[in-house]
């Protein structure tokens, strides 16, 4: 394995959204569903969608974030297919129990899961909670991990949503912290505010929210990142208010060899708002794991 030049740092300004990337992932990866025992001894049922070249190629894992679907990676996913095996996990947060309901018990059903799925070290890509959750294998599994990608990671310094997240939360509450992950707020989806809506108005649901986002805030991963190994690219944008510039300037400070890209006029989904310049990144970052 290569590493990537420690600590070098670049922005990346071009093209607003997704230009031609345009078919959902369902429209281009099948669906399977991979059943995993975590910390609370129940089955969970994970979605994961395979996209891009088949085994042996490197696996890069995608890990999406508390609100999050596979299908907000498939514009990223798209400028990478061509040269990696794009392994989506989607795994049921909201329906979580028990010790699996927390930043501990999410990121150890993640590890059974790849170790069992896979069988060999991925990349790990993820965004907000799934970059906590990457970030925490890092450092707990190196043996697993090949490379690391964060793009807005929890895990240091969050706010907003994560920050004052309600039980049964009102339509007009979610919309405004749906639009908060986003610069650009023409990019925000109209169907992810209905869906966190209809999600959250099952109070399960919501305590698990609630869970999972306090266990988030409280596990401060500080210097436990200087146990990270894997060679890493943190992909940031400069407009993120969920978790803020000093978040990625404290992850460069402690994770020994990374590289970071700063994303101009971009927040916390940088996937959705920048996929072209997230896509060239993670093609230079591979080419160099």
């Amino acid at each position: 394995m290569t590493s990537v030049p420690a600590n070098t740092q670049t922005t990346y300004e071009g093209t607003n959204g997704a230009s031609s990337a345009s078919a959902s992932v369902a429209a281009i990866g099948a669906a399977k569903h991979v059943v995993v025992t975590g910390l609370a001894g129940v089955p969970v049922k994970c979605e994961v969608v395979e996209i891009g070249q088949p085994a042996p190629s490197v696996p890069v894992v995608f890990l999406h974030g508390l609100v999050g679907l596979n299908d907000h990676w498939e514009h990223v996913v798209h400028r990478i297919k061509h040269r990696a095996r794009a392994v989506l996990v989607q795994t049921p947060l909201l329906d979580l129990t028990g010790d699996d309901c927390s930043i501990h018990g999410a990121t150890e059903l993640t590890i059974r899961l790849l170790a069992t799925y896979l069988k060999q070290p991925a990349v790990l890509v993820g965004n907000s909670f799934g970059g906590h959750i990457a970030a925490k294998m890092a450092i707990a599994r190196p043996d697993l991990v090949r490379g690391l990608v964060l793009a807005g990671a929890s895990g240091l310094i969050e706010k907003s949503m994560v920050s004052d997240v309600q039980i049964r939360p009102s339509r007009e509450w979610l919309q405004r912290k749906i639009g908060e992950l986003f610069y650009d707020q023409s990019k925000m989806n109209p169907d992810d505010v209905e869906r966190a809506y209809k999600e959250l108005t099952d109070r399960d649901h919501a305590r698990a929210m609630v869970r999972l986002s306090r266990t988030a805030r409280k596990n401060h991963l500080g210097e436990e990142l200087r146990h990270v190994k894997a060679p890493t690219l943190i992909i940031w944008g400069r407009q993120d208010i969920v978790t803020p510039p000093e978040a990625c300037d404290q992850f460069a400070s402690k994770i020994v060899n990374n590289s970071v890209v700063w994303l101009d006029n971009c927040g916390h989904a940088p996937m959705i708002e920048k996929p072209d310049e997230f896509g060239a990144a993670m093609n230079d970052f591979l080419n160099r794991v």
